[in-house]
């Protein structure tokens, strides 16, 4: 096959839209398809955090001797409604075996080079479309009720260091005051990552790569698309009862990207992590960092002035209503953890973040399919992982050596 020029990327997420934007960049044709338009789900009310510390993946030794009690929660930190959990059983048993020492170990590694090659294709995309406006540098605290909670601790922020991740270890409420005031006092100790970085609203940076791919002559087409199969001259697809082609597809539309790679004959185990947060208005809190309340599984972060409270897991798939009461109590343990935090004029939303059963993302071609690539699952790092993903899925538009092996990230591990 010679080199494609008009490319389709199916979804209008952070991923999608940075994918069209890096293809765009190196000569392509490229239209953006998306059922309901740009930033419409995960990539609109997610903590806008560039987490690129977080390289230890969710399968962890252990995780699943802890797994039984939240899941017995209905309002802790992972929770399975009853009712969908014959559904999940085949993705948390591949949950289980991603988390044994010699995957996870795998994993590690994989988001450890990941995150590495993310960093810097963030750092150039924030140069190409002239960004640095929307981003807020202002570091990140992970906070800990007492020494022995810091103590339990210690092996994951080791890991981190490992990874050169740079961080200060602070040991009384004082110290913490001095980056943070207005906690709790039983937040005794916290370490602080001054390099980690933010947007001051991912919904506003997604339409704003959206804009600047727009700008330089892409296409974004709200369209559900109904059907996709490979023909002998690339890729045809019925979207919005319109029949187009290209010649390659990308398929990048997040949460349902496995129903899409089914069209084809794929079945990739993606499920739906459910993430409910409350966006309060500017002047609720003086919040001056990104707060990680690790033990309570919700972050604190600042969006557009105002504070967004949000986080835990619901492996709930796309189907049942949401469970706002989720949101209630992050709201409510935030504001005993933050007393002066003003919890009125909040708005409350749910998304779904794709998560595959190892931690990673698929950036591949889809099987069988070389005109289709598949970029997707990304669980909570879609913002963060975004811009790097869009580099490689230009490898493999091109056939080029990628900056790291992408071996792990393929669609065929499963």
């Amino acid at each position: 096959m010679g080199q494609s020029k008009t490319v389709i990327v199916v979804g209008a997420g952070i991923v999608g839209v940075s994918t069209a934007l890096a293809l765009q960049s190196r000569g392509y044709q490229v239209t953006v398809l998306d059922r309901t338009g740009v930033a419409a789900q995960a990539s609109q009310g997610n903590a806008g955090a560039f987490a690129f510390a977080e390289v230890q993946p969710l399968a962890s030794p252990g995780i699943m001797l802890k797994a039984p009690k939240w899941i017995m929660d209905p309002l802790g930190p992972l929770s399975i409604p009853p009712r969908y959990l014959a559904q999940i059983m085949p993705w948390m048993l591949r949950f289980w075996r991603a988390s044994w020492k010699d995957r996870y170990e795998h994993s590690l590694k994989a988001q450890t080079a990941l995150m590495d090659h993310c960093r810097a294709a963030l750092e150039r995309q924030i140069k190409q479309i002239d960004g640095e406006h929307l981003v807020q540098r202002a570091g990140q605290m992970g906070l800990f009720e007492g020494a022995a909670q810091f103590k339990a601790s210690q092996a994951a922020w080791d890991l981190k260091r490992d990874n050169g991740v740079v961080f200060d270890d602070l040991t009384s409420p004082e110290a913490i005051a001095e980056i943070q005031p207005g906690l709790d006092a039983r937040f005794t100790h916290a370490r602080f990552t001054p390099h980690w970085y933010s947007t001051i609203d991912p919904k506003s940076w997604t339409q704003f790569v959206a804009d600047a791919f727009v700008a330089r002559g892409g296409e974004i087409k709200i369209a559900d698309v109904q059907e996709i199969k490979p023909v002998p001259e690339g890729v045809s697809l019925i979207a919005g009862g319109e029949s187009l082609q290209a010649d390659r597809v990308v398929v990048a539309c997040g949460a349902w990207s496995h129903h899409m790679a089914r069209k084809l004959g794929h079945h990739i185990p993606l499920e739906t992590e459910r993430g409910y947060n409350t966006t309060l208005p500017a002047g609720a809190f003086d919040l001056r960092t990104h707060l990680t309340f690790g033990a309570h599984g919700f972050v604190m972060s600042r969006i557009n002035g105002g504070v967004r409270v949000g986080g835990a897991v619901e492996l709930g798939g796309l189907d049942l209503p949401p469970n706002y009461k989720r949101a209630d109590i992050l709201l409510k343990k935030a504001k005993s953890f933050a007393p002066g935090l003003n919890t009125e004029g909040g708005t409350q939303w749910m998304g779904f973040r794709p998560s595959l059963p190892d931690t990673l993302p698929v950036i591949d071609h889809a099987p069988g399919v070389p005109q289709v690539i598949y970029a997707f699952g990304h669980g909570h790092l879609g913002l963060t992982q975004s811009a790097g993903t869009a580099e490689i899925v230009c490898n493999l538009m091109e056939n080029t050596k990628a900056a790291l092996d992408i071996a792990p990230y393929a669609a065929t591990r499963f």
